[in-house]
């Protein structure tokens, strides 16, 4: 992407970053992003900001108090349904918003605080609300800093939901019709093969079709961090089906955001799949249901893609995990490769009574009928 056809950008910095592998905040780092993204903000660029680090700021407020055994000691004051990493959470959200608004505040930079769940994306007022909260601080000349709202959510923290940072900056690219994510880690990029084991794993600076990777993941999180590499690819498919390219890079990289900004090639870029997407299909991407999915053959999946067809039951092979009527969920070809995602008309349960047959026999087969088809076309988004 030309750099002058930047105008708003989501910029995502992981825990192992912000706090350089250690055990508490690296505030030195923190001043360098912080820099960076100040002298993007004053070429007259829109950032948000996805920020890691707050479990591992309250981990270090509670070791400085309490000794480094707190999470033994502590856990018998705090009801054991409720899992530490929240009161982690909770104790290191405040620390972590002080610092960064004291480093922007030197160059008169206001940021504010958005703490974001699924559920708060998943319902269509909310999204709109969301999203126009967003763009109205970005005009402002405001920098969103945001992170999952881990002390309400706790699914979350067990994988569920949002469940980590690089999704969720993917989300945040599709809500603000961002025009560059930046998932800022720290290894290089995406190499053919973990450079930890293979000497001659080598980087892959370019992926134009995510379906078509080979490449092993590499650069898991350390015990601080929840993402890994293979977060950063789902993230980047998410956002690049939205037309937002995104680019992995370190986040040590000399002066990344203001060379990444200027054209220069640093680390793995992920090409857009799609055409920028009106703001009804983003938010269907946004929500999709993450674990279940449609598989169709082949003349279903063709008739998607090329007629602009909607999924009827006679295309479908097999479903995949428990959804129900209203859902979004993926639709995946006979490879089981990721083509479209939709809102289903029928729950599992009426799908797998009527896969396989004709549309006029979906009244007598089931009793009920919401219509002929499984996916409207009208409520489907090609990736």
């Amino acid at each position: 992407m030309q750099a002058n056809l930047l105008r708003r950008i989501v910029v995502k910095a992981g825990t192992n970053l912000l706090t350089s592998g250690g055990d508490k905040l690296d505030l030195s780092f923190m001043s360098s992003l912080v820099n960076q993204l100040i002298q993007l903000h004053d070429r007259g660029l829109e950032v948000a900001l996805v920020s890691s680090g707050a479990v591992a700021a309250g981990r270090h407020a509670l070791d400085t108090r309490y000794g480094p055994e707190n999470e033994v000691q502590l856990t018998r004051f705090y009801n054991k349904r409720i899992p530490f990493r929240q009161v982690l959470a909770a104790v290191g959200q405040s620390k972590l918003m002080r610092e960064y608004e004291l480093l922007f505040s030197k160059q008169n930079v206001f940021v504010a605080q958005a703490l974001l769940t699924r559920r708060d994306i998943a319902d269509r007022a909310g999204y709109l609300n969301i999203r126009n909260t967003l763009v109205s601080l970005l005009s402002m000349g405001v920098v969103p800093i945001l992170n999952e709202n881990d002390v309400v959510e706790s699914k979350e923290l067990e994988g569920d939901s949002i469940g980590d940072n690089d999704t969720l900056s993917a989300l945040v690219a599709n809500l603000i019709d961002a025009d560059l994510l930046v998932l800022l880690g720290d290894t290089e990029g995406l190499y053919t093969a973990d450079p930890n084991v293979y000497a001659n794993a080598s980087l892959i600076t370019r992926v134009d079709n995510i379906d078509t990777l080979q490449a092993r993941a590499s650069g898991t999180s350390n015990t601080q961090g929840r993402g890994g590499m293979v977060t950063k690819i789902e993230a980047a498919r998410l956002a690049t089906s939205s037309g937002t390219p995104v680019v992995i890079a370190h986040g040590n990289e000399l002066d990344v955001l203001l060379r990444l900004t200027s054209g220069e090639l640093i680390g793995t870029w992920f090409s857009p799949t799609s055409n920028p997407l009106e703001s009804r299909q983003r938010w269907m991407l946004s929500i999709m249901s993450p674990n279940v999915a449609l598989q169709i053959d082949k003349g279903a999946a063709n008739a998607l893609i090329y007629n602009n067809s909607s999924l009827l039951p006679a295309g479908i092979q097999m479903s995949r995990g428990r959804f129900k009527r209203g859902e979004v969920i993926p639709i995946l070809n006979e490879e089981g490769s990721r083509i479209a995602v939709g809102i289903v008309n029928y729950d599992v349960d009426d799908i797998e009574r009527i896969m396989g047959l004709h549309s006029d026999l979906i009244g007598s087969t089931l009793g009920h009928e919401y219509g002929e088809e499984v996916v409207h076309r009208n409520n489907l988004v090609l990736l």
